[in-house]
């Protein structure tokens, strides 16, 4: 298709310079302490609800509400790859009480939208980062295929005969396939969903023959045998889960991972930005935490 090579350009670009575009690294200010922070907050997530994104936003609300003796909730706001919640709170009151949890798609969306109604520069304040981690390959349980070479070779015999499913144009699961399918040397048909998990739904049913998301997103099919790993997006094997490959193992220096952070409206006071950083920066350090984030492969 004569757009495939832009996309892989932009794809390529937006993986690699996503993380460095955004500083997440705020450190507190001597008088962020006496900031106040709203007593509600809404913690606006861009996809449905059971991907990564949410898995955390609710993991992190929970213990803002109890930590700062707040109202923390989850607010699902899909569509657009991530373009509708994300412009819900690029235009909100910059009070701190709408954030913005999302992952690299915010970035990587910039790369298929340019039209959207935010800068995903100038829009948002980037409060803090929460996670990083590879993604996984994933096929369902019934999938005749067995390893990426089994996928690569299938799609190598029967062009754009293969789908994949991502959680809409611009997501980091298609910028991910697309990168896949650029080094490989293949081409497959894209089909966007709302969100990961209705991607996921679709694959245990045989409409896609794959996708690429999150560990957080495949855990619990994965666990549960409706869906199979190929392998991970990380240059090696992930400490996570070093039984399975690496993608790279079968397409040479292929490398695809992403991060989850919390973003405030441009405007919000950079005290109340400290403050906040400080206090979600506290949360995802304590042991527990560490733990969850790393059972969920981040």
């Amino acid at each position: 298709m004569p757009h495939r090579p832009r996309l892989r350009t932009r794809a390529t670009a937006f993986l690699a310079l996503s993380t460095a575009a955004l500083s997440f690294g705020a450190l507190p200010s001597a008088h962020a302490a006496d900031v106040a922070i709203p007593k509600t907050i809404r913690m606006v997530v861009p996809f449905p609800p059971s991907g990564s994104n949410d898995v955390f936003a609710r993991l992190v609300s929970e213990k803002l509400s109890k930590k700062l003796g707040v109202t923390a909730i989850v607010d699902n706001k899909p569509g657009a790859g991530g373009a509708i919640g994300a412009e819900f709170v690029a235009r909100s009151t910059p009070d701190g009480a709408t954030l913005l949890v999302t992952s690299s798609t915010l970035t990587a969306n910039a790369a298929v939208q340019p039209k959207t109604s935010y800068d995903v520069n100038k829009s948002f304040a980037p409060v803090a980062m929460l996670a990083s981690g590879p993604m996984v390959l994933a096929v369902s349980d019934k999938s005749p295929y067995k390893t990426v070479a089994d996928l690569v070779a299938a799609a190598k015999k029967d062009k754009g005969a293969i789908n994949y499913g991502s959680a809409g144009i611009g997501s980091i699961n298609q910028m991910s396939s697309e990168l896949l399918a650029g080094d490989a040397g293949i081409e497959f048909t894209h089909v966007p969903y709302k969100g990961i998990s209705n991607a996921l739904t679709d694959l245990i049913a045989g409409q896609v023959q794959f996708v690429i998301a999150s560990f957080p997103s495949v855990a619990t099919q994965v666990k549960g045998g409706k869906v199979r790993a190929l392998g991970v997006t990380s240059p090696s094997r992930s400490r996570f889960a070093p039984q399975w490959p690496s993608v790279a193992e079968t397409v040479p220096n292929y490398s695809a991972e992403l991060w989850w952070g919390v973003f405030a409206p441009a405007g919000t006071p950079q005290p109340l930005v400290d403050k906040l950083n400080a206090e979600i920066r506290d949360i995802i350090a304590t042991p527990e935490m560490r733990e969850i984030f790393s059972r969920e492969g981040a």
